[in-house]
């Protein structure tokens, strides 16, 4: 399966925390029929690899790689747990080098220039660009696009439907990430529906920005 072929048509990649597999696999199963199919779960609870496992085995319409993966050993774990990718906030040559080893896409975070470039001396071809809001939004990733022609960008980190369409509509950007789609009130009160529907809208602005409503 080619990953980045999956987003460049599902540009939107929501953030799934759970510190218990079945609230992860019932928020990955709500996310999908919303029409989502790539999820993050995220390395920040107790019981994130018995998550990510979870939902590896028991979602298979949605494809779940492990994110805020801070060190190589961590990558490890996550792709003995199902993870498909790798995510990580910062530029780590050890997660890179494990993701290449195992034959797996990584998308490590960057904010400056220099990480950037690191990342392309380390063959990699689009990166997370993290904190996005922070950094500095579309107008940073489009003087980092101009520059780095061939890197491909996944902004996250403020990220919400009011300006997803803005950050999809520069060239650069592959899809974006986010936890907007997955708000912990909602996902307490068990108000699933609403995840769908969260889903459902990024889908639909999505496909507005990518013109693939047509």
């Amino acid at each position: 399966m080619n990953i980045t072929e999956l987003l460049s048509n599902n540009p939107v990649v929501p953030l799934v925390q759970a510190d218990d597999p079945a609230i992860a696999v019932k928020t990955s199963r709500a996310l999908a029929a919303g029409g989502l199919k790539v999820a993050e779960v995220v390395f920040r609870t107790d019981r994130a690899l018995e998550c990510l496992q979870a939902v590896a085995d028991e979602v298979p319409e949605m494809i779940a790689g492990a994110g805020t993966v801070l060190s190589a050993e961590q990558a490890n774990a996550a792709l003995d747990h199902g993870a498909q990718f790798i995510v990580s906030p910062g530029l780590d040559d050890g997660v890179v080098g494990v993701a290449k080893e195992r034959g797996v896409p990584v998308y490590p975070g960057t904010m400056t220039p220099s990480e950037v470039q690191h990342a392309f001396n380390l063959g990699l071809d689009t990166v997370k660009f993290f904190p996005a809001s922070i950094a500095g939004g579309i107008p940073a990733l489009k003087a980092l696009a101009s520059v780095f022609r061939t890197m491909k960008f996944m902004p996250t980190g403020g990220v919400s439907p009011g300006n997803l369409a803005d950050f999809l509509a520069i060239p650069a950007v592959l899809a974006c990430g986010g936890s907007w789609l997955t708000p912990a009130d909602k996902i307490a009160a068990g108000d699933y529906d609403a995840i769908t529907q969260l889903a459902a809208e990024a889908v639909a602005i999505a496909k507005r920005a990518r013109g693939l409503d047509k």
